[in-house]
């Protein structure tokens, strides 16, 4: 009975390839609603959101080698905060490049609802450049307190600035600065290290400046403020808001309650020790004026002895031309004797030179 309804439907040739047709067209479609299935569930999220991802669009980044959940739920969070101007084609384009697709939405997010300008380009190109663009927004939102020095960069290894005003004393501060990012500056902006410094740089200047250190612990402000007016912000991720002096102090009188005292015996000593060095040097003065003056005195009597050393060659010479007897020269011998007789008197009666 069967092989007369098989010979009568035609055989096995006349139904063979309608069979391996529907078997193929079930494969595909078996297959296709395996992708699908895979894809549902986020398809359906995307549609409900109003996110306008198809199912073609997940299909393509399964081929690209894309994180399907994360670009999609990105792409629903944007919606969700009202920006629309970020496609599903951007968000992958960024994913490819690199960059942290979920930390530029969060910031986008949170730049909008600061009334922040920030566009999708600008926030993807912070990113890229290896900048925290939420933390970024995050500091506009909220600025941030920058302590001055940091830990391992004040005096002697402290968390203080170390400056000398006029007077010679020696300060330790403690500086804070109030920031916030720039995000106009933020590609390349210098960083908070710069910001650092050159607070410290003007704290130490003002301090510097200042004729007496009884200026600085009366009025800390000033110097916050004279550094404040310096731009110091130029050129930097960030807009300064407020420099302040968190704490300052006098070095090496950490411990002294009369801190005045300490100060004014100090410079008792030191006043002394340049007093006594001045006397040393005024006395050294003196000693090297008198042997001078000694050695003056030396060359002034050997022109003496060299002058009356000519005297006797006159003499001969007057002889000689006839200008002088012998009787004016036993005359001037007697004058001579004369003279050294009342004058050797003189020195004994009246002691005025000590005897030789």
């Amino acid at each position: 009975m069967n092989l007369e309804v098989l010979s009568q439907a035609g055989g096995p040739s006349s139904w063979g390839w309608g069979t391996v047709a529907s078997l193929v067209i079930g494969v595909v479609l078996l297959v296709i609603l395996l992708i699908m299935a895979q894809f549902f569930r986020l398809w359906l999220q995307a549609y409900m959101s109003n996110a306008g991802v198809t199912m073609l669009d997940l299909i393509g980044m399964r081929l690209r080698k894309v994180d399907t959940p994360t670009i999609v739920l990105s792409r629903i969070q944007l919606v969700k905060s009202g920006i629309h101007e970020v496609s599903v084609n951007e968000l992958e384009s960024h994913y490819l490049a690199g960059g942290r697709v979920t930390n530029v939405t969060r910031a986008m997010i949170a730049a909008n609802r600061a009334a922040i300008e920030l566009d999708w380009r600008k926030a993807c190109a912070i990113d890229l450049a290896g900048r925290d663009i939420l933390d970024a927004v995050n500091t506009s939102v909220n600025p941030k307190v920058i302590d001055c020095p940091g830990p391992t960069s004040g005096a002697a290894g402290t968390d203080r600035l170390d400056a000398v005003s006029k007077d010679g004393i020696r300060l330790l501060i403690k500086g804070r600065v109030t920031v916030r990012t720039n995000i106009r500056q933020l590609i390349g902006g210098a960083t908070e290290e710069t910001i650092i410094a050159r607070v410290g740089q003007a704290i130490v200047s003002a301090i510097g400046s200042a004729t007496s250190y009884k200026a600085v612990l009366e009025n800390p402000d000033k110097i916050a403020r004279k550094a404040l007016e310096s731009g110091l912000d130029s050129g930097t991720a960030f807009e300064i808001l407020s420099v302040d002096i968190a704490d300052v102090s006098v070095a090496g009188v950490s411990q002294e309650a009369n801190v005045g005292a300490k100060l004014q015996a100090e410079q008792a000593e030191a006043d002394k020790r340049r007093f006594q060095a001045e006397a040393e040097k005024r006395r050294a003065m003196a000693i090297a004026l008198a042997a001078e003056n000694k050695a003056k005195i030396e060359e002034n009597r050997a022109v003496v002895v060299l002058a009356e050393a000519e005297v006797p060659k006159a003499m001969a010479e007057a002889f000689r031309l006839g200008h002088l007897g012998i009787m004016d020269y036993y005359r001037m011998k007697n004058i001579q004797a004369d003279t050294a007789m009342r004058d050797s008197i003189g020195r004994e009666d009246g002691q005025t030179e000590p005897k030789s």
